[in-house]
C-alpha cells in the first residue's frame, strides 16, 4: 500500500522531499500536486517506474505521450534541440506556470523516448513538485490523473485520490486541494505556435 505525505506548498519540508526522491530512486510511482491537476509520475531514466505508469494508463511504453517537469528551463538543452529567441522567450513568459509546451526533442533523450520526435515540458508554478525535481536531479514523467466519472474529469481531494490509488502508486502527496482544469497545451515546433488544447494557462501569452 502506498504511503500518504502531507506537504504545504509555501515550504515543502526537506526531509519529506528527500524520502519522496529516495521512493523514485527505487522504482517508485507518485501521485503529486501541480498547478494544475494532480499528476502521476516517476524519474523519467527509471525504465522500470515508466513501464509501471504505462501498465496503469493501459498503453505500450513507446506509443506513449508523457510530458517532463523540469524545475526551471536550465536543463532544457538535454531534452530539447536548441530552440530559436522567440520561442525561448514565450516559455520565459509563461513558466512556471500551467502550460505543456511541446517542443523538438534531442538526441540525449533517455533510451525508452528515443524515437520521440517531439517532447512535451512542464514547469508547474508549484513548489513541492518543482523542490521534488530539484532534488532528484532530473525531470520527473507526468501524466494526468483521469476519473472514470463523465461529470468530474479530475478528482481534486487528494484523499480521494489516495483512496482509489494506495494500491497502485506508492505515495500520493497531498498538498492540498488540485484543480480540475489540465493544462493548455501549445505546440511550438512549427513556424507559429499551435493551441492544442485550451486548459488553465491564457493563452494570451503567444
Amino acid at each position: 500500500m502506498g504511503q500518504y505525505l502531507r506537504l504545504y506548498n509555501e515550504n515543502p519540508n526537506p526531509k519529506e522531499i528527500d524520502k519522496i526522491v529516495k521512493t523514485l530512486q527505487n522504482n517508485g510511482i507518485i501521485i503529486y500536486p501541480t498547478d494544475t491537476v494532480y499528476g502521476l509520475g516517476c524519474d523519467i531514466t527509471n525504465t522500470k517506474a515508466l513501464e509501471k505508469i504505462a501498465k496503469i494508463k493501459g498503453i505500450k511504453l513507446d506509443k506513449a505521450n508523457f510530458s517532463f517537469i523540469c524545475n526551471d528551463l536550465s536543463h532544457l538543452s538535454d531534452y530539447v534541440k536548441q530552440i530559436d529567441t522567440p520561442t525561448y522567450k514565450i516559455l520565459k513568459r509563461a513558466l512556471p506556470g500551467p502550460y505543456t509546451f511541446v517542443l523538438p526533442g534531442s538526441n540525449s533523450l533517455p533510451k525508452v523516448f528515443k524515437k520521440k520526435k517531439t517532447v512535451g515540458i512542464r514547469v508547474p508554478d508549484n513548489n513541492i513538485i518543482r523542490a521534488i525535481v530539484e532534488a532528484l536531479g532530473n525531470p520527473i514523467v507526468s501524466t494526468s490523473i483521469r476519473d472514470e466519472d463523465a461529470i468530474i474529469e479530475y478528482t481534486t481531494d487528494p484523499e480521494l485520490i489516495f483512496e482509489k490509488w494506495q494500491n497502485k502508486v506508492d505515495m500520493v502527496i497531498d498538498g492540498g486541494y488540485g484543480d480540475n482544469q489540465a493544462s493548455t497545451v501549445i505546440d511550438l515546433t512549427g513556424y507559429e505556435p499551435q493551441v492544442i488544447r485550451e486548459g488553465k494557462g491564457s493563452t494570451d501569452i503567444l
